[in-house]
């Protein structure tokens, strides 16, 4: 052994050996983009802006799919402050389960738990998300993370193996906390929402839905055809 020792400690002295360097940390890995073109087969999906947005180019987009004993969300929106999710007995605000995304005043992106009551959203300790990721980019807040299927019953945290309405908001933040969302009455879904069920739905925003009407298309028919006619 000494002779082996020996061998080695001429072979460090006469060579160019500055020493082992310190193991670095591995890089952090970037945050994946928002896949749109699974929408409607390996998850679910809702889209809201301009006809065929995605989840970059949407006002907001919503994604779902089941992951073992856990449903996988994916948030993103046109804001520098929050996007959220509610899951709602009914279509209106009031007594629902909130999950947030929210921008800092630290760049960062956090995911909170919050419940409605009333017009008023109460941050609620207990939070049910794991597997958090978030970015702010673009001017848009977009965030990942997974909560469970089933969890213990209580007011503030609902079971997702049952169907829900889901409620859609984004809005600004200031130091980091929620403040009114953007417009005021936020899409919500047509009807209730199974996490078993993988669907792709749009929902056009207010500029696009006044032109998408069929009484304001045959209105615009009816206005071109007499432009081109002319009076007598």
């Amino acid at each position: 052994y000494c002779f082996l020792f020996f061998v080695f400690y001429f072979i460090m002295i006469h060579s160019d050996y500055t020493g082992y360097p310190f193991p670095t940390a591995p890089p952090v890995d970037p945050f994946a983009k928002i896949r749109v073109d699974d929408c409607g087969k390996t998850k679910g999906c809702f889209r809201y802006g301009k006809p065929g947005c995605n989840a970059e180019t949407c006002d907001y987009f919503l994604s779902y799919r089941r992951i073992g004993a856990d449903v996988e969300f994916e948030l993103s929106a046109d804001t520098e402050g929050w996007v959220a999710v509610g899951f709602s007995s009914d279509k209106k605000m009031g007594g629902d389960d909130v999950m947030a995304c929210v921008h800092d005043d630290n760049g960062r992106v956090r995911i909170q738990h919050f419940y409605n009551v009333g017009q008023w959203a109460k941050e609620i300790q207990r939070n049910p998300a794991r597997d958090e990721e978030g970015v702010f980019e673009n001017n848009r807040v977009t965030c990942r993370f997974k909560r469970p299927v089933y969890v213990p019953r209580e007011e503030t945290i609902v079971d997702l193996h049952l169907s829900w309405y889901y409620l859609f908001a984004w809005g600004p933040a200031i130091q980091g906390s929620i403040t009114r969302h953007d417009i005021d009455s936020p899409p919500v879904s047509e009807h209730v929402v199974s996490i078993y069920k993988y669907e792709d739905i749009f929902m056009p925003s207010a500029a696009y839905q006044t032109f998408s009407s069929p009484f304001c298309l045959l209105l615009i028919v009816a206005l071109t055809f007499y432009l081109l006619m002319g009076t007598p």
